[in-house]
């Protein structure tokens, strides 16, 4: 198991972590690679790493979706951030060949930020072939 430390900058936002993980990757590997966000107000997902444009797209229909403020009874008054996380998820399983991840081509593995800025922790663990 490998734990990496994140640093979030902004209330939400999406870091780009593919490299940080390839970075962890043995030379060679070959298996999969499990990435879990153990936060309650953070998530991991894949989509588009391409355009900067899709980051900032799916950040804003969340918030459109599920508003910083509303009628929430979690006292902590980050009721939208705990939601956010549990649409995008904790974990992704992503297979890994030859050392590296085998996303598509447009495919990049983001964190998502949603109750930042925090430095925040990502487990990895290597599941061999």
């Amino acid at each position: 198991m490998i734990e990496l430390t994140l640093k979030t900058s902004q209330r939400a936002q999406m870091l780009d972590i593919t490299d940080l993980i390839e970075s962890h990757l043995p030379t060679g590997f070959s298996g999969a690679v499990l990435a879990y966000v153990p936060h309650t107000t953070a998530g991991i997902t894949i989509n588009e790493g391409a355009d900067p444009a899709v980051r900032s797209d799916i950040l804003r229909r969340l918030e459109e979706l599920v508003p910083r403020s509303g009628d929430y009874r979690h006292a902590e008054g980050n009721s939208d951030a705990h939601i956010k996380s549990s649409l995008m998820g904790n974990s992704t399983l992503v297979p890994v060949q030859g050392g590296k991840l085998s996303t598509g081509t447009w495919q990049a593995v983001f964190f998502c930020e949603f109750d930042g800025p925090r430095n925040r922790k990502l487990i990895v663990e290597l599941i061999k072939e």
